[in-house]
């Protein structure tokens, strides 16, 4: 088997990959393996409360392990199935043949989707070196620059200056934004 990637409507991931699970167990389509939609959990911190929601890492993509015909193109009783649901557009490839995904960007977005779910991510749009200015809290508009990041807390370093030196202080991630 080998994966196809398939373009579906945005926000209408799940949607497709339930539909698509449902229909290709009803008819009993043995060339179909699994349907995938990628996801990490990421963990917001705002006001101090914790909040885990879910991020797709490809948006507008459904994967699906697939048994090609010798020509390379999708077994028809599949691809009725697949054409048929809707919010699918259609598969990533040229000439109207579906191109199937490299070994190397297979076993990445495995790893991907198959992540300890009970570990999520805090998301931090900001780097090392990055200029912020402060949002919120008792140092409001002061600008400086990141020094070091920790996802475990969602605290950001960052370097200010007052009254001519350089001040480290700890803020949390939301708390600051990019100038």
């Amino acid at each position: 088997m080998q994966w196809f990637v398939l373009r579906v409507a945005s926000n209408k991931e799940e949607q497709v990959r339930d539909a698509l699970e449902r229909k290709m167990q009803i008819e009993g389509v043995s060339s179909v393996g699994r349907i995938l939609v990628p996801t990490e959990q990421i963990k917001r911190i705002r006001a101090g409360k914790q909040r885990v929601h879910k991020r797709k890492l490809y948006p507008g993509y459904v994967f699906m392990e697939l048994e090609p015909k010798e020509d390379g193109r999708i077994p028809d009783e599949a691809w009725y199935i697949i054409k048929e649901t809707m919010g699918v557009g259609d598969f990533i490839g040229t000439e109207g043949v579906p191109t199937p995904m490299r070994d190397t960007d297979v076993a990445k977005m495995l790893k991907e989707a198959e992540k300890p779910e009970d570990t999520p991510n805090i998301k931090v749009e900001f780097e090392k070196g990055d200029v912020v200015k402060i949002r919120e809290g008792a140092f409001e508009n002061f600008e400086g620059s990141v020094d070091s990041i920790d996802t475990e807390r969602g605290v950001v370093r960052v370097i200010v200056t007052i009254f001519g030196r350089s001040t480290p202080l700890d803020i949390e991630y939301w708390q600051i934004e990019k100038v």
